[in-house]
């Protein structure tokens, strides 16, 4: 999944960035207020990792405007200001959680998968559509109880396509869920790996909807 962080230390923001990459999470880096304001109200991004103690515009006055814009992209706010009154303001402005720093990777990267779960109606850890079970936790993917190996980008597709089952997703929108900047996407990206997908899940489990994208199939044909 996509995420934005919005972090002006420099140490911080490329450990984060490396460690969530590293847990599969793609992520884009900017260092100011308004660079911040700027990506979420432009791009869908599945959650995003706000500092407060940004340059050129704080946290709290860019929370609170890309939620009176109607952002509704899973917010958290990452800051050293640990007093009550403090974590009352981001909460009220608009923040979906609230974690103070030093914080540790594995925890901020589960409360982002539990926010972007949360956002897409799912309560459960692991995603189930049909025979297929997918943790993101783990990183795991079983066909009717059988485990499936997947490379990144065609875990991180079906993914997002479990997330939205029964919804159409654009080739454009599945793109911005999978690449960060500057990241090279091939023309036929998105076709090969659902190709892949297919054969190694089964060919009825991703629709093509001609002329708009695809969309993962709630139930068997025949139910």
């Amino acid at each position: 999944m996509r995420v934005l962080l919005a972090e002006d230390d420099p140490l911080l923001g490329d450990g984060l960035r490396a460690g969530l990459r590293q847990l599969d999470f793609q992520v884009d880096w900017v260092r100011d207020g308004e660079a911040a304001e700027r990506e979420l109200r432009a791009e869908p991004y599945a959650a995003a990792v706000l500092d407060l103690g940004l340059p050129l515009k704080d946290g709290l006055p860019v929370l609170a405007a890309v939620r009176k814009a109607g952002v509704a992209i899973p917010i958290l706010v990452l800051t050293a200001r640990d007093g009550v009154p403090d974590r009352i303001r981001g909460l009220d402005a608009g923040a979906d959680d609230y974690v103070v720093k030093p914080v540790d990777l594995h925890e901020l990267a589960a409360r982002l998968r539990a926010l972007i779960r949360r956002a897409h109606g799912q309560p459960q850890e692991c995603l189930r559509t049909q025979d297929v079970e997918l943790n993101p936790a783990a990183h795991t993917v079983h066909l009717a109880g059988k485990a499936v190996a997947l490379p990144a980008r065609e875990f991180a597709l079906l993914h997002a396509l479990m997330l939205n089952a029964g919804r159409v997703l654009s080739r454009e929108q599945l793109e911005q869920r999978l690449y960060s900047w500057g990241q090279e996407v091939e023309s036929n990206a998105i076709e090969v790996h659902v190709h892949h997908l297919r054969r190694k899940l089964g060919a009825a489990l991703i629709q093509t909807v001609r002329g708009v994208g695809y969309m993962l199939v709630r139930d068997k044909p025949g139910r």
